[in-house]
Order: structure tokens, then C-alpha cells, then sequence
């Protein structure tokens, strides 16, 4: 029986037609890959001042001379090359550079809730990040696991650091802590890198893999985030509730392993259930202070002054949902106010760059807030300790040895 050559090509068409569909859905892969996270970074991170804050030659001298730390960045979020000057976000080793910054804590991000707001989120909303991560192209581990999530972002920050070990170093230990800083006192450049997760529910509900996270380099832990989790109620939740029985078998495990714990998204009651537990000193990384500034995300001010009563330190964020002010007066005013509240032993950066905020500056134009610090009337003393030296000091009392 002859074959229908008509037939042949129909085939042939149709399998052609199938290649080009194949080939315009990878390369529309590959296109969100490559622009979506510049896209999606633009549109969320943005630098909202029109032009550089100008900056007189005493505060950038001052400013060069200080150790400076900050304890909140989602730069990890965005799947960017963090090793190159980029045109979107806040954050990358140039800018950090160029900042002037010593130490920063790159946080991990793994989940949010559809509609995210300061007041109220259901645990059981859909979530933001699985579609990022699906967009980004991230390994499909990533797409199912927030545990594998946590772990991704951790791995790209160690290869970053194993590519540029002039820029970046990751620190574990005081004893990592300490050599960074000989490093950079004795002329060296070298950026201090410190890993956080932004809520506990990557470990999944399973305290051992607290030991998973903490050995892929996790050395701070936010307990909550949006939502409520397994460790207890949210700032932002719907339960107000404190630490859950897991919860404090986490935090007492972290206390034991030389963790951070950061209270930042925590509910009221979940602060003070985490300082009513022995050997706790935990931070909260960014925020306002709620009587200068009064909106749900701040606080309470005597959690704030509980918190440092503990030990503890204040991480004064940089956007304006946190200090009613978007501009570095602003944030130097909610600074000044920290300092007034808790004393100035006790108050950090908690930038929250690359956090899905508009900020006054990025990393690189840090020097326009010790200028605005100069200009709030601070001495260079509290300035230097606000800028960095309190976080030194407390991570030196609060990592592990080695």
C-alpha cells in the first residue's frame, strides 16, 4: 500500500508546529529567569530619593572611619549576581563596598502570604514566593520545600563568597567575626556575610532541621514572619498567640547552639514568652519605635526596652512604614528615638533592603545617614555604636566560639 506523501508532511507540520511551541515556552522560561527578577526588583525595592542626599566631607570622613554593620537584607530573594553593580535592588558587594559596610546579615526569605499586610494574614493564604521561585528558575527542590528554599539561598551566599573571597566572607564564629575585622583594619576590603531565615517554618516542623540549617551556614533565627507557624503567633497573624511547645524547643536549641534569635514579626505575647525563657537574648532586626512612629508594624515600646533590658539590640529599619519619614532625617529621628527609649548601647541598622520596601538610599548611600545622625545632634560616639558598634559587640558575646 502506498504511503500518503500528503500525510508525511501533515506530520511533519505538525511536529514543527510543536517545536516552535516548545521553543517559545523555553526561551519564555529563560526570559522571566533573566528580567523578571530586575522587573519584579524595580518595581518592589526602590531607591524613592530623586537624586544622591549630599553628603559634606566631615560626615563621609567620619563615616570611612567607622565599623559599620547592618542586620537585615533580602537581597538572596532576587536569584541576581550580587558580585556586580546592579541597576535594581538595594544591595550587591559594590555598593556594600562602597557603603562602607563591614557586616551584613543576608536573610532568607521563604514564604509570604497573598495580600501581606501589616494587620492580619491567614497562615493558610497562598503564597508570594512559589511563583518567584518558579520564575527564577531555581532548582525544583525549591518549588515545593521551604526548608530546600532556605537551603538554596544559603548555598548561593557561600558560592558568592568562594567566587570573591577578596569581597565576601562568611561568618560562623566570633572567631570568623574577628578575623574579618583584623582583615579590613589592616586595609582589606572584605565584606562579613551572616545568614538569618525570616520566620522558623523551614524547618518544617522537625527540630533537627534546625541543625540542617544552622550546618548550611544559618546563624540567626526570625521565629515568625507573616503569618503564624508552627513556633507561635505572628505580629502580623491572626492568633496573637505566644511560642507553641515547639516553638520553645527551637529557641532553647538555638540558645544552646550560639543562634540569634530575632523577634521582629513576633507577636506581642510570643516576645515575652522568648524572654521568660533562660539564657534568651534575642534582637529585633528592623523596626520603628512605635511611640515616635505609630503604625501595627512597630513594636510596642516596652517589648522594645524589654528586649534590651535582656541584652539585646534594636535593628531601626529604613523604610518609611517603620519611621513616618522617608527621607535619612527620618530614620536618624527614629534612631534618636531608640536611643531615648533604650539607651545607645542598644540600637543598630535593621536597613531591610531588598525587603519589598522603597528606602531613601541603597547601600551605597549609607553616608547620607551619619550625616543625617550628625545633623540630628548625635556625638560621634553614639553614632559609631548605632552604625555598627553594638552589633559587633553583641554578636562577639552572642556566636558560638568556634
Amino acid at each position: 500500500m502506498a504511503r500518503d506523501p500528503f500525510r508525511r508532511r501533515r506530520g511533519r507540520g505538525v511536529l514543527r508546529v510543536l517545536w516552535v511551541l516548545l521553543a517559545v515556552v523555553l526561551l519564555g522560561a529563560l526570559g522571566v529567569g533573566v528580567f523578571g527578577p530586575r522587573i519584579v526588583a524595580d518595581q518592589l525595592n526602590p531607591v524613592t530619593a530623586r537624586s544622591p542626599w549630599p553628603v559634606s566631607p566631615q560626615a563621609q570622613a567620619l563615616h570611612d572611619r567607622l565599623v559599620i554593620g547592618d542586620l537585615h537584607a533580602d537581597a538572596l530573594l532576587w536569584d541576581r549576581d550580587l558580585s556586580v553593580r546592579r541597576p535594581e535592588g538595594h544591595v550587591d558587594l559594590p555598593r556594600l563596598d562602597q557603603g562602607n559596610i563591614a557586616i551584613q546579615v543576608f536573610t532568607a526569605v521563604t514564604r509570604s502570604p497573598r495580600g501581606q499586610n501589616y494587620a492580619e494574614n491567614e497562615a493558610a493564604a497562598p503564597d508570594n514566593i512559589t511563583p518567584l521561585v518558579i520564575g527564577q528558575l531555581r532548582p525544583v527542590q525549591t518549588w515545593f520545600s521551604l526548608k530546600e528554599r532556605a537551603l538554596d539561598q544559603a548555598a548561593r551566599l557561600r558560592r558568592l563568597a568562594e567566587a570573591e573571597p577578596a569581597s565576601l566572607r562568611l561568618i560562623r564564629t566570633r572567631g570568623d567575626l574577628d578575623a574579618v575585622l583584623a582583615d579590613r583594619a589592616s586595609g582589606s576590603r572584605v565584606i562579613g556575610a551572616i545568614l538569618g531565615i525570616e520566620g522558623a517554618h523551614p524547618l518544617e516542623g522537625d527540630l533537627t532541621n534546625l541543625a540542617v540549617l544552622e550546618g548550611a551556614g544559618y546563624r540567626l533565627v526570625g521565629l515568625t514572619h507573616f503569618f503564624d507557624n508552627e513556633l507561635g503567633g505572628s505580629l502580623h497573624g491572626q492568633s496573637q498567640a505566644g511560642l507553641t511547645d515547639f516553638g520553645r524547643e527551637v529557641v532553647a536549641e538555638a540558645v544552646r547552639r550560639g543562634m540569634v534569635i530575632d523577634l521582629a514579626h513576633a507577636s506581642p505575647q510570643m516576645v515575652r514568652d522568648v524572654l521568660a525563657m533562660p539564657g534568651t537574648r534575642p534582637i529585633i532586626s528592623h523596626t520603628g519605635v512605635h511611640g515616635t512612629c505609630n503604625t501595627p508594624r512597630n513594636v510596642q515600646d516596652e517589648l522594645l526596652q524589654a528586649v534590651a533590658a535582656s541584652g539585646g539590640i534594636i535593628g531601626i529599619g529604613f523604610w518609611p512604614d517603620v519611621t513616618c519619614n522617608d527621607s535619612p532625617a527620618g530614620i536618624a529621628a527614629s534612631i534618636a528615638a531608640a536611643i531615648a527609649l533604650v539607651g545607645e548601647d542598644h540600637v543598630a541598622l535593621g536597613s531591610d533592603w531588598d525587603g519589598s520596601v522603597g528606602v531613601p538610599f541603597d547601600a551605597a548611600g549609607l553616608p547620607a545617614l551619619t550625616q543625617a545622625l550628625m545633623d540630628a545632634g548625635l556625638t560621634e560616639d553614639e553614632i559609631a555604636n548605632v552604625m555598627g558598634g553594638n552589633m559587633v559587640r553583641y554578636l562577639r558575646e552572642v556566636l558560638p566560639r568556634a
